[in-house]
């Protein structure tokens, strides 16, 4: 699925308050699917704390066709809820992921504009998103030797890419209706 990222694409006809509104309706439909997915059974792996991320489903929406702005704002205030639900650690795993995988995204799409379709940089937002969130753990762990993970956060985020892109996808009418 490639297309054409203009951040002008629902930007054009929208005014400050418009695009507030929307991007709060994106941040809560955030919520949800996260809600949702920590309400689903844990995946039957033997390597704890493996996600699909749908709640990545609206930052990538965000991205896409609201602008970087708002989905640089959805990953902060996704990090803050989570800094509320599941603390300090949660949170700045949720805000290192976040960010490095919009980062990604964005550069991906600045360096190949019409060129990339919404299933690879959702690979690479995942894959980042992992990578992000290591990073963080490394950081936190300095003592352990977490490198043997690292393989499986990359496979995972291939398989999260995968899952998220093709949601997206179905899930794209219903979120241009709420635009």
């Amino acid at each position: 699925m490639n297309g054409k990222f203009s951040e002008n694409t629902i930007l054009q006809n929208k005014n400050k308050t418009q695009l507030m509104v929307l991007t709060s309706m994106v941040f809560a439909t955030a919520l949800v699917l996260a809600i949702i997915e920590n309400a689903l059974p844990a995946l039957p792996i033997a390597v704890p704390g493996v996600k699909f991320g749908l709640s990545n489903i609206a930052v990538m929406y965000a991205l896409f066709f609201l602008g970087r702005k708002q989905a640089y704002t959805i990953a902060l205030l996704k990090a803050g809820f989570v800094f509320i639900t599941r603390g300090a650690i949660a949170a700045a795993l949720s805000l290192a992921g976040g960010i490095l995988s919009i980062t990604v995204m964005v550069i991906l799409i600045i360096l190949f504009r019409d060129k990339i379709s919404y299933l690879v940089l959702s690979i690479f937002g995942a894959v980042f998103h992992n990578v992000g969130q290591f990073i963080v753990i490394t950081v936190i762990y300095t003592g352990m030797n977490l490198w043997a993970y690292f393989p499986v956060l990359l496979i995972s985020g291939l398989v999260a890419g995968l899952v998220t892109s093709t949601l997206l996808r179905f899930i794209m009418p219903a979120f241009h209706r709420i635009g």
